[in-house]
């Protein structure tokens, strides 16, 4: 493997105002734009930074090529080596088309097809795509191996002084453009390479600036390394938000948000897939789940009214083909969406009791399955119900209670809720 130079710069605001010629080359200066309903939502003036509309559909190709076009031309040939959950790989397949570099890209089994066939669009014939392991460490683990074998540069995807400089190019975009300092900046989190970049920018320069950092709730790898001091490994991730499920922040970004006093919080998946929702039909802005974790944060940040907020959209790589179970977990976020095991006794009538008598005349059957016969008397059904307001579930409840019919909830979290879920 062709290993990173000990004589790298600091990560300082001097080194990041340093790429921003670099990055101009490969990334665009993206859109700053207001938020009307976020606006009202929060009593805050929030602006959206459209990351989502790079030409990678990420931020990631700021850190990546930063990187990769300080390599000399002997370097680039002995090929490119990175581990991706989708969005860096993007990255780094654009900057080896266009810098002439060979790439072998490693990603998890779990990033959407969607990013796997963007790769390879904007990669061509420079690129390799490898599927390996569950998770974004499995792939970094393939990657590390692979590249230590060919004695190619492997481009990480976050913990790298060069990547985090890139990553912070977009801070100072942000107050270029915005035309004065925010009171705050809210971005998400995965490794750490963009708040790390961005908040060392803001501390040196505007350190005013409250700085927000936001993580899926099954994957707050930051917030378990500022609790123990150090980047440490979490037990599980839930990899649903693919672009921010890392087990154990980096090794260079965790001291870079510790020195800079960001705060940093946790969403819940099912809340931000309803931000998803949201941002999808009232803005027109397809989010990836990590490309909301921002704007899914503000409702519990306690913004002064009238302050300035802007909100980094990191990422627009959704696979259209996610919207279904995105709708159902922001259902059940919402309380909306409930699962009963019933069983039914065997004789006419049974099921047309159960809609006039026990459901209420807004509730709606999504799911009936009718599972199998236990015995000539009853037959069990598995029973999906949406609900038009979260409280009419007490009335359900009660109903059901009140009725001869057994009756199981499927409760999230248990073994029969991961299966529908």
């Amino acid at each position: 493997m062709n290993t990173a130079p000990t004589d790298l710069p600091p990560v300082t605001a001097e080194t990041i105002e340093a790429s921003a010629p670099r990055v101009a080359q490969a990334a665009s200066r993206t859109m700053l734009e207001p938020n009307a309903r976020l606006s009202a939502e929060t009593g805050a003036e929030v602006w959206l930074k459209r990351e989502d509309l790079q030409p990678v559909r990420s931020y990631k190709i700021r850190g990546a090529y930063n990187l990769m076009v300080q390599l000399d031309a002997e370097t680039l040939a002995r090929g490119i080596v990175c581990a991706s959950a989708g969005n860096h790989a993007q990255g780094v397949a654009l900057a080896c088309q266009r810098l002439g570099a060979h790439g072998r890209i490693f990603v998890p089994g779990t990033t959407p097809r969607q990013k796997r066939e963007r790769i390879k669009t904007l990669g061509g014939d420079q690129v390799q795509v490898i599927v390996v392991g569950d998770t974004y460490e499995d792939a970094f683990a393939a990657a590390e191996a692979d590249a230590a074998v060919r004695g190619a540069t492997l481009v990480p995807a976050y913990d790298d002084p060069r990547t985090i400089c890139g990553q912070g190019t977009v801070a100072a975009e942000i107050v270029d453009q915005l035309g004065r300092v925010p009171d705050v900046v809210v971005m998400p989190v995965g490794g750490g390479g963009l708040i790390a970049g961005v908040a060392t920018w803001l501390h040196a320069r505007h350190p005013s600036v409250r700085i927000v950092g936001v993580e899926p709730a099954g994957a707050a790898s930051m917030t378990a390394a500022l609790a123990a001091g150090l980047p440490v490994d979490l037990a599980e991730v839930d990899p649903f938000v693919d672009g921010a499920a890392v087990r154990k922040v980096g090794e260079h970004t965790f001291p870079l948000v510790q020195a800079t006093g960001a705060e940093v919080v946790s969403v819940a998946e099912g809340h931000l897939c309803t931000e998803m929702l949201r941002l999808y039909q009232s803005d027109g802005i397809i989010a990836e789940p990590a490309g909301a974790l921002a704007s899914a944060a503000l409702s519990a940040l306690d913004l002064p009214a009238g302050s300035t907020v802007v909100c980094v959209v990191s990422g627009g790589n959704n696979d259209i083909s996610r919207y279904g179970e995105i709708l159902e977990r922001s259902l059940i976020h919402q309380g909306l969406k409930h699962y009963f095991l019933v069983s039914f006794p065997q004789e006419p009538g049974a099921l047309r009791r159960f809609l006039d008598e026990i459901l209420g005349p807004d509730d709606d059957i999504t799911l009936f399955d009718y599972v199998k016969r236990n015995n000539r008397e009853t037959g069990p059904a598995l029973i999906g119900v949406e609900l038009d307001r979260a409280e009419d579930l007490d009335g359900l409840l009660e109903r059901l209670e009140a009725s001869p019919l057994g009756v199981e909830r499927v409760l999230p979290g248990s073994p029969m809720f991961h299966y529908l879920v």
